[in-house]
């Protein structure tokens, strides 16, 4: 079956929302993505312009969907057999990706049809799990200090973290960083935790999106980690989310970092699926860092 692709949010939603809200869970980016696209306008990841798809199984029903928000990599959800034909058309259409996350199964099988279509190579950028809260658990004793709901008198330190934890973590950092914490204070999604009357952490969420919230980034300044801020900063915007009306809270560790994945489990969160995540590099980009020479 043919890949339906549109750049219309309203379009996908109408076509594609039923399968996405019926694993809302699953589908958490999807639709904070599509939610606040429809808040903020389709430019609000920047440019260029989102595009959105759902592919139908032989006997009619949507069984895949993928989003892709440049400059974020595209995001693939639902059956393997859909990989390969999307890859396809989007080859077809030479659309630029920076790379494919989703289940380990439809991603590689994307990532094998996208390098022999357009000889790219893939990497693993991260390997990543999706955690579900069940009964939150809130340490005993918490660490001192107060949670507090971020303002617009906390922008500058909170650009400042959010593009360091883009750095610490490799993802996109500058103006998308700052574009997002923008986007959180507007509806009061971000939560700092003040030790000795200075901010320590903070810790962010998504608006309810189908029932769902999520919780991320998690930020600890590097001279006070260990002391349990981040966790007790978790907590903080975890009853937050539930107070504004979220019937369930998820969020993503990465499978690289044990001492985050402990963490969550203590809070109550339980695992619920595993993602992968594949950088890509161009041909021609790979051709010049191999001639390029190297340092001295």
């Amino acid at each position: 079956m043919a890949w339906t692709l549109t750049g219309d949010v309203a379009e996908y939603l109408a076509q594609a929302g039923g399968y996405l809200r019926a694993s809302a869970e699953e589908h958490t980016v999807e639709l904070g993505v599509t939610e606040r696209l429809r808040a903020s306008g389709p430019s609000a990841y920047g440019t260029p312009p989102p595009l959105f798809g759902w592919w139908h199984s032989p006997g009619g029903d949507i069984a895949a969907v993928v989003l892709h928000t440049p400059p974020y990599p595209a995001l693939l959800s639902g059956a393997t057999a859909a990989a390969a034909p999307l890859a396809t058309e989007l080859a077809a259409r030479r659309r630029a990706l920076p790379g494919i996350n989703g289940p380990a199964g439809a991603v590689t099988s994307f990532a094998a049809a996208w390098e022999r279509l357009t000889g790219a190579s893939s990497t693993v950028h991260r390997r990543s799990r999706l955690f579900r809260l069940g009964d939150l658990a809130v340490p005993e004793p918490l660490p001192p200090g107060v949670a507090r709901i971020a303002g617009q008198a906390d922008s500058s330190l909170l650009t400042d973290w959010f593009v360091a934890f883009a750095s610490e973590t490799s993802e996109q950092a500058g103006a998308v960083a700052v574009r997002d914490m923008a986007d959180r204070l507007s509806y009061g999604g971000l939560m700092i935790w003040e030790a000795g009357g200075l901010p320590v952490a903070m810790a962010g969420r998504t608006r309810p999106a189908a029932g769902v919230a999520r919780v991320g980034p998690v930020y600890t300044l590097p001279g006070q980690r260990r002391r349990g801020y981040g966790g007790a900063a978790t907590v903080a915007v975890t009853q937050a989310a539930l107070d504004d009306g979220a019937a369930s809270v998820v969020l993503f560790t990465n499978l690289a970092n044990p001492t985050s994945n402990a963490l969550y489990v203590r809070l109550g969160y339980r695992p619920l699926s595993d993602r992968l995540l594949l950088n890509f590099e161009a041909a021609s980009d790979l051709q010049m860092r191999r001639l390029r020479p190297a340092s001295t």
